[in-house]
Parts: structure tokens; sequence; C-alpha cells
């Protein structure tokens, strides 16, 4: 017997043997939409990694996956159409209901354990998706910043967007270790 039904199964079938409230909840998908594609490589095979990874636990917790979406960077001629053409295409791809998470430079420096607990929080509220939003390389539109639920940052450094990537789903991937006590994490 699965731990954890589809979406689509939920229900009185999707109880526990011993009514597990978890069990109950509408499973959260997270979803990175990230403009820019990752080429062939080590960045590339290491963000793959970390995302099977997380499948791999995340079910076990009440998550329905991991998903990446890439944004084709804007061809525009100025940063400020760059800027809106991919929040336009952004947009598109956050599901409705879903929690925004934009990654800033600006945002907050959240330790590993306290993005722990914000997944577990919107998990147990049955948020239906959390979308995690790497913009460009003129930085995302004010709009979708105004949307967000928080802005994360990794350090006041300029990171390049595949290595942020990269940091973001190793981060989910721990997240997921924390919350089902695996040793992977060493606070």
């Amino acid at each position: 017997m699965r731990a954890f039904a589809d979406r689509a199964d939920l229900g009185d079938r999707a109880l526990g043997p011993k009514g597990c409230p978890l069990c109950r909840k509408m499973l959260m998908r997270l979803v990175v939409v990230a403009v820019g594609r990752l080429k062939q490589g080590p960045e590339r095979e290491l963000a793959e990694r970390y995302r099977r990874r997380f499948d791999d636990i995340g079910r076990k917790l009440g998550f329905r996956g991991l998903d990446v979406h890439e944004i084709p960077e804007s061809r525009a001629r100025d940063a400020e159409a760059r800027i809106a053409e991919e929040a336009s295409a952004i947009s598109a791809a956050i599901p409705q209901n879903s929690v925004l998470v934009t990654l800033d430079e600006r945002g907050e420096n959240v330790d590993s354990q306290g993005l722990a607990h914000r997944l577990s929080r919107w998990r147990d509220q049955s948020i239906p998706s959390t979308v995690f939003v790497i913009g460009g390389a003129d930085g995302l539109s004010p709009e979708l910043g105004g949307k967000d639920k928080f802005a994360i940052a990794f350090g006041a450094a300029t990171w390049p967007h595949q290595m942020v990537r990269v940091m973001l789903l190793e981060q989910l991937y721990r997240a997921a270790t924390i919350l089902s006590g695996h040793p992977y994490h060493r606070a």
C-alpha cells in the first residue's frame, strides 16, 4: 500500500490505516520556474540529481514532486522589455493558488531549517503548489516581487543563474531531509 496517493485519488481512500491526518491533506507540488536553460554538463547533472533526490524523499513527506520549468531568455533589445517579456512567461507558468517565492539578492537569508519549516507549514495548510522563481540576467519584474509570499537570497554575492538553480534544488532536498529526520543535514 502506498503511503500517499496521487492528488486525483485523495479522499477517504487516502487515509492511512490509523487515520493519519497528513494522509488526508492534498499533496503539495514544488515548482522551480527559471529563466534560461541549463546546457548539458555538470550543472545540469547536479541539478537533476538533487531534483530526483527530492522526489524520492519528498513523496514520503506529502509532496507530489518537484518540477523545473525553463523559460526562454527574452531577446528584446532593452532590459525593461526583456524583464516584461520574461515576467509574462513566468506568470503563465505559475499555477493558481500557489505560494510564490522569488529568489532576489534583496530577499531574506533563510537558513535550511527555516526553509524546511515554511515548506512543512504550507504543505500542512494544503497549499497545492509552491513556486520558486529564478529571474533572468536583468532580474525580476517588480510586479512579480509584489506577488511573492517571500523572497530568498543566497547571501549578498551575485551568483550565476545556473548555480542559483543548483543551490535552490540542493536546499529543497536538504529541507526534505530535515523534515524526514535523515542525517544529510548536520545542524
